[in-house]
């Protein structure tokens, strides 16, 4: 059986990696072993970022709908709750955007949840 050097394949995985950790420090950036491990911690980091995003950014829709229902006499619990009963369907992102940017539709919005 003839011998296979396999040499190239671990040259091209050992470079792809390392590229992918340029800007990391010391060690982190060109030694293959420190450079794995800290390839795989930032991207269990980035995996878990990318979730919190997503709960940040809600709780900042909650936040500016709380600002923006108060001053119509109610609260952000009893406006969610009244949408649902009315059977409006539009997600926290875009009432928070109709908010800021269309007052006066989002005044009808409040009022339909009131009813």
């Amino acid at each position: 059986m003839s011998r296979v050097k396999r040499g190239m394949a671990t040259k091209k995985r050992h470079k792809r990696l390392l590229k992918q950790t340029k800007g990391f420090w010391g060690q982190r950036k060109n030694i293959f072993k420190r450079a794995h491990e800290t390839l795989m911690r930032a991207w269990a980091f980035a995996f878990k970022s990318r979730r919190l995003y997503k709960r940040d950014m809600r709780s900042l829709f909650i936040s500016r709908l709380t600002a923006s229902v108060r001053p119509h006499g109610t609260s952000y619990s009893k406006f969610i709750h009244g949408l649902k009963v009315a059977h409006v369907d539009l997600n926290r992102k875009m009432l928070s955007q109709l908010s800021i940017f269309e007052p006066e539709a989002f005044s009808q919005i409040v009022e339909m949840s009131k009813q």
